[in-house]
């Protein structure tokens, strides 16, 4: 009964048109949508319409949201689910926009979190994903990062990790998959590519990732998916197998696509 009700809420959502201000919107804020065939680009726009009405969205701290804020926001978690099944972010209610770095009372970092600072004292937080609860993003840090994906970090792609992480119950770094040898080769793959990094960062060896990825096997996840998203050539060259682990699980293979959009 539920489904057959949202279902239908669906098809009403997306009878409306794609409001051309919106498609205007996605091609200047997010880069990736030139690669996408034509039908991956209806397949964005659908999601979108559907991810924005079914939402509950709110401005923070006096932040106003417009609809850049909210195209910005859903082109970008839905693009990571465009070849999943799309009631990924079922568990995810609402969205609450802040408009510049929101700083935490004095505590350690939790899994679900972006931090760009030191943990001691109060901590800047661009953005936080609760389980059961709701997305948390900055907007200065959203708009910043979405256009320059060149720098290798995106805090809606990560906070969306958390929560495609989180459907499984628990944010370990794996999420849910779906055959046992997708679980050992994730597994494999991950723990080694983990345990390396973590060594490095110790030894204060340079890194291709941030070295916030060392934080956990939650956090770690949620690096490589934006590095994934933002920088797929590049990761594909440093981190052959984790790029592979991470294009089975996504269905994508930004690198490629990356690739043919240069070729003439």
């Amino acid at each position: 009964m539920w489904n057959w009700f949202r279902n239908n809420r669906r098809e009403e959502i997306l009878a409306a048109p794609f409001p051309g201000e919106w498609e205007g919107i996605i091609q200047k804020n997010v880069p990736y949508y030139r690669y996408l065939t034509d039908a991956e680009k209806q397949g964005l726009r659908d999601l979108t319409q559907i991810f924005i009405a079914e939402k509950h969205w709110l401005g923070c701290n006096g932040l106003e949201l417009t609809d850049e804020i909210r195209v910005i926001i859903a082109a970008h978690a839905c693009l990571m689910i465009l070849e999943l099944p799309s009631d990924c972010y079922s568990s995810v209610e609402s969205i609450y926009v802040y408009p510049t770095t929101v700083f935490s009372p004095e505590r350690k970092a939790g899994f679900f979190e972006v931090s760009r600072a030191p943990v001691d004292g109060p901590m800047a937080i661009d953005g936080e994903a609760h389980h059961r609860g709701p997305v948390i993003l900055v907007w200065d840090a959203v708009k910043s990062e979405t256009r320059h994906p060149e720098h290798g970090h995106n805090v809606v792609y990560h906070e969306f990790a958390h929560k495609l992480d989180m459907l499984d119950g628990k944010a370990d770094g794996t999420p849910p998959l779906t055959t046992p040898e997708e679980y050992q080769r994730w597994i494999e793959v991950f723990s080694q590519e983990y345990l390396e990094l973590t060594r490095k960062v110790e030894h204060g060896q340079q890194t291709f990732m941030d070295e916030y990825a060392a934080t956990n096997e939650a956090e770690f996840f949620a690096v490589a998916t934006e590095t994934f998203f933002c920088q797929p050539e590049q990761l594909e060259n440093h981190h052959p197998k984790l790029y592979q682990v991470l294009k089975e699980f996504y269905r994508q293979d930004p690198a490629e696509k990356v690739l043919n959009h240069r070729l003439p």
